[in-house]
């Protein structure tokens, strides 16, 4: 159905700021703003407000946010039950559409948004319906990381001491410092435990980290992060597009006769999932025939060791997205024709 009303949202930790364009006849109205609380109640507020102005919850409508990491949760959830679409777009990506940009403030950029919405609906895409245990799994994996982290510092800063203090202050510093390391290890198992009752609890979500375990050099943090990151493989149409998001890709870089770059991957790109995969890929060359022989022959090639890698990194989400795609698990053709 073709979109005639265009709502763009600016998100914050405490406030939405709404405003609305409408399409008559080819033309855009002027944009109508104003500003709700970011809680329940305020988007009820803004529900309201919205029909009291004639701006129908159907298809007819598209919403535009900008990815504001946990702050547009209640929107997400919200519009997702409402049924409307609602696409989450790069900030990055909003900017760069709109050309010389002067001055700044929450009015001229919620306006800023419904414009580009009503600019940009033909090929924006709305974002798919929020999965239930999707949330919770990601915020257990920001949890363990946090803890990951706490550990890392306190053990880090331990060793180092050792190197310049006497003896009896490392003896009185260990003391001090086992409770804090035991309780953080107690809490990190834990954390541990709790993904996966939750990935146990839902069929789906069960099924589809047991078809990423089973491709080689995947484990069972990777294969959570893929499921998190792309909600369960619904916000990527293809699996060059998820190898995108990862920062795999390899893209040309050159302009008439006088730019011949190198093909590199871009520095946007999920960091924390593109290093797990860099960890993938080393276990994957150690563990696995297959790619332990693509590695050496590639390398006897001449290709750089860290181009192999993030080849090998590729081909690791491109099977990724195919056995979920596929809904099959990893069949190793390799030692078959072998």
């Amino acid at each position: 159905m073709t979109k005639n009303y265009f709502i763009g949202i600016d998100v914050s930790k405490q406030t939405l700021d709404a405003a609305f364009i409408i399409r008559t006849n080819e033309s855009f109205s002027t944009p109508v703003w104003k500003q709700f609380d970011n809680t329940l109640a305020g988007l009820q507020k803004m529900k309201r407000w919205l029909l009291q102005l004639n701006v129908p919850l159907n298809q007819q409508t598209i919403v535009v946010v900008e990815n504001t990491g946990i702050y547009h949760r209640l929107l997400w959830q919200f519009f997702s039950k409402q049924q409307i679409d609602l696409c989450i777009e790069n900030a990055a990506q909003v900017k760069w559409s709109l050309g010389i940009a002067r001055g700044k403030s929450d009015k001229v950029d919620i306006r800023r948004l419904a414009l580009y919405a009503a600019r940009h609906s033909d090929r924006l895409k709305p974002s798919p319906v929020l999965h239930q245990h999707v949330l919770a799994l990601k915020d257990l994996i920001t949890l363990r990381n946090k803890l990951l982290v706490q550990l890392k510092s306190i053990e880090t800063a331990f060793n180092e001491l050792k190197v310049v203090s006497p003896v009896s202050f490392i003896r009185t510093s260990k003391k001090l410092l086992t409770p804090a390391i035991k309780g953080l290890k107690q809490s990190l198992k834990k954390v541990e435990d709790q993904i996966t009752t939750l990935i146990k609890k839902d069929d789906q979500l069960l099924h589809v980290y047991q078809l990423l375990i089973s491709i080689p050099g995947v484990g069972p943090v990777t294969a959570i992060y893929l499921i998190c990151c792309s909600n369960v493989f619904t916000m990527c149409t293809s699996g060059k597009q998820l190898a995108c998001y990862c920062g795999v890709v390899p893209f040309d870089h050159q302009s008439g006769i006088s730019i011949k770059g190198k093909h590199r991957v871009h520095k946007m790109a999920n960091k924390e999932l593109k290093k797990l995969l860099h960890m993938c890929a080393l276990s994957a060359i150690q563990h696995y025939v297959e790619f332990k022989d693509y590695y050496n022959r590639k390398k006897q090639e001449g290709k750089h060791p860290m181009a192999i890698l993030n080849a090998i990194r590729n081909k690791i989400v491109l099977r990724a997205f195919a056995v979920v795609k596929n809904d099959r698990p990893y069949v190793n053709n390799y030692e078959k024709a072998a």
